[in-house]
């Protein structure tokens, strides 16, 4: 089991459509192979900062789901529509830090 940390900040007046978005994403991802759970979690001092943690059988499940035409498309989105800058992202478990 990983758990994978994903870090957004989202430009202002845009938070209510990067949860949405994150909703619909989350649904589609009930079927998604190795999927076990995501939530979202926004920052109480920073509205605009958002964490995602999501839980996965292994890290080779994500990394297929990343490498998705539909991860690519959501991406593709915020980078144009929402997000203020470039997302972080950190793999915790025994295999360190995904780049």
């Amino acid at each position: 089991m990983i758990t994978v940390g994903m870090y957004y900040e989202v430009l202002p007046g845009k938070e209510k459509e990067f949860e949405e978005k994150f909703e619909a994403v989350a649904g589609a991802l009930e079927g998604q192979s190795g999927h076990v759970q995501s939530l979202l979690y926004q920052q109480v001092k920073n509205p605009n900062s958002y964490t995602i943690l999501s839980e996965w059988e292994a890290q080779e499940d994500f990394m297929a789901f990343i490498r998705s035409d539909a991860f690519r498309a959501v991406t593709d989105w915020g980078k144009a529509e929402i997000l203020a800058g470039r997302p972080r992202h950190k793999l915790y478990g025994r295999e360190g830090d995904l780049h």
